[in-house]
């Protein structure tokens, strides 16, 4: 039971010491959160209601399975902009349709979290590279930002997820700015920016919330065109099963797994740089897995679209004090407080307010840095980063993250399947056996003997690229050659092909008169050496330890002992 409820682990140890930090962080928390969930449910294209909603059961549920005792769990920007993209892409007509098809993608996600944690799959998010996730989000920081113009200048425009539409529909309304609204957003952009910079421990959302209302009711801007939030239902989120009526499973299933690992590999990288500085427990991957899907399967029951972990909220929280999951607790009860009494007090918040937010928030996501590292570091890295950012922004966000992860495999193979291969030579006067591309005025050449280090483990993929190279460095010492020897140190696995390939070409070596001598070979790959027949071809007395028994034996100055044998011969059958 403490497995899937860590709840139960830290809550019967809790100290009452905990409990000042945890008020305050929960309270500072479920603040924050009340404009933030009403601007990301902007995003998504829901009421802005639906954003508080997302912030209240997936908050307690988390609290309650998750292993983090900071991650704020809720309704984020990269999210909901997935959420308006996937469901954009789809032919829903009217709001109470789109609205459901939201909440059930909670639900879809929430089923292929769960399922991923309970099959112990969360391996999987490192298939998201940080070129493609830096990419991805900048790409998507922008299309986020830009999506909000709409209420940054009180515009009306069709929403896109794509930069070169959004940008022509902007272009084409922008004869329609309402001047008052583009001042609001501006002003709006200025006070958060300065609080933040100058007073970073003043809610800045709160105050640009509160000033920017109060702006509108005393001086009636809505009167004057100023777009506002209207009237916001009041009381808690009803319970409800999502309908399953209408629903294209096939469409959504690949945007619900592409949003299931994008939320995931949000919370669980947040939660990972924050255990770093703990001592008291730690995240368990697939356990937070669990907690997601949990949380985004019950809270889908209560009206929520799809969260995650927040990367900002989570900060304040911890910095606020937070000591365990009963921060979080506290933060729904505020949300759950201002559901029941405080909706109409935002009335007459502007959208262009939420705007404002939304775009500071998102510009942080923007990865200026990584490119440039990667410019002078890794140039193949830096052209996948650039390729997830341009297809992400141009082609689409789902398009975008799954090329980018389709073409960081490609890299991936194609590094192992033409892997690093080292001509060695002993350095003059010393048993070291170095590469002679880097030591060369150092080692002592022989034409005699040819030592080559492969850097990968060798399996089907690589198996003709290891023997091309092997006999292009054969034959340029046909003549002299009379022994081959493999330091296997950096060989971690040999598959069936690749061992087949070995066999039938020591004995072509063999053939020709030609020792095949192998070095340093690990255990796991000596039992395929041992249980695979290679070692019948190849001879145990072929098998040594370290590169320079295998010379010395060779030259007839020193063989084998008792030690040595037994060492090259330990395996697991």
């Amino acid at each position: 039971m403490k497995q899937y409820f860590p709840i139960l682990n830290w809550l019967p140890n809790y100290k009452r010491a905990f409990i000042y930090g945890d008020v305050v962080a929960g309270i500072t928390v479920g603040i924050l959160l009340i404009p933030q969930g009403m601007a990301y449910a902007m995003i998504a294209g829901l009421p802005p209601v639906f954003g508080l909603y997302a912030a209240l059961m997936p908050q307690v549920i988390y609290a309650i399975m998750g292993t983090s005792r900071q991650l704020s769990v809720g309704p984020v920007a990269m999210d909901s902009l997935l959420v308006a993209a996937s469901l954009g892409t789809l032919s829903v007509t009217g709001i109470e349709n789109y609205i459901a098809m939201a909440i059930f993608l909670s639900l879809f996600m929430g089923v292929f979290q769960l399922l991923l944690g309970v099959l112990r799959l969360g391996f999987l998010v490192n298939f998201l590279s940080k070129p493609v996730i830096s990419g991805f989000t900048s790409a998507a920081a922008i299309v986020i930002g830009l999506s909000q113009l709409k209420h940054f200048l009180g515009i009306s425009i069709h929403g896109s997820s794509k930069l070169h539409l959004l940008l022509t529909e902007v272009f084409i309304h922008l004869s329609e700015t309402q001047l008052i609204t583009l001042l609001i957003s501006f002003l709006g952009i200025v006070v958060i920016v300065l609080l933040k910079k100058y007073l970073p421990k003043i809610p800045s959302a709160l105050v640009v919330v509160v000033l920017g209302t109060f702006a509108v009711y005393f001086f009636d801007l809505h009167l004057l065109g100023v777009k506002i939030v209207g009237n916001i239902p009041k009381g808690l989120p009803s319970f409800k099963f999502p309908s399953l009526q209408n629903i294209p499973f096939s469409e959504l299933t690949p945007l619900a797994l592409t949003l299931a690992l994008v939320a995931y590999m949000e919370a669980i990288s947040v939660s990972k740089s924050l255990e770093e500085n703990e001592e008291n427990y730690h995240v368990d991957a697939n356990q937070e897995l669990v907690a997601l899907g949990t949380s985004n399967i019950i809270g889908s029951l209560f009206q929520s679209y799809p969260t995650t972990g927040g990367f900002s909220r989570t900060a304040v929280n911890n910095q606020a004090g937070g000591n365990t999951g009963f921060s979080s607790i506290v933060s729904a009860l505020v949300i759950g407080l201002t559901l029941l009494f405080l909706t109409p007090l935002f009335y007459y918040l502007p959208s262009a307010v939420l705007a404002s937010m939304i775009m500071v928030a998102v510009y942080k996501l923007i990865d200026f840095k990584l490119p440039f590292q990667l410019w002078n570091q890794n140039r193949d890295e830096f052209f996948l980063l650039i390729a997830t950012f341009i297809i992400t922004l141009f082609v689409g966000i789902t398009q975008g993250i799954l090329i980018g992860i389709l073409a960081s495999l490609v890299v991936m193979i194609y590094r192992t399947s033409q892997p690093h291969i080292a001509v060695l030579a002993r350095i003059d006067g010393s048993n070291y056996f170095k590469n002679i591309e880097r030591f060369n005025e150092q080692v002592k050449h022989r034409d005699d003997l040819l030592i080559i280090r492969f850097d990968a483990q060798l399996f089907f993929g690589n198996k003709d690229f290891f023997k091309k190279k092997l006999e292009a460095l054969i034959h340029q010492k046909k003549k002299t050659l009379k022994a081959v020897i493999l330091n296997a140190e950096s060989i971690s696995y040999i598959d069936s092909s690749a061992n087949a390939m070995l066999i039938k070409y020591i004995e072509q070596l063999k053939g020709q008169n030609i020792q095949f001598f192998i070095t340093g070979a690990i255990g796991p790959t000596r039992d395929v050496l041992f249980n695979n027949g290679l070692i019948a071809v190849l001879g145990k007395e072929s098998l040594f330890v370290r590169t320079y028994e295998a010379v010395d034996c060779f030259d007839g100055i020193i063989c084998k002992d008792d030690l040595q044998n037994k060492i090259c011969q330990q395996t697991v059958k």
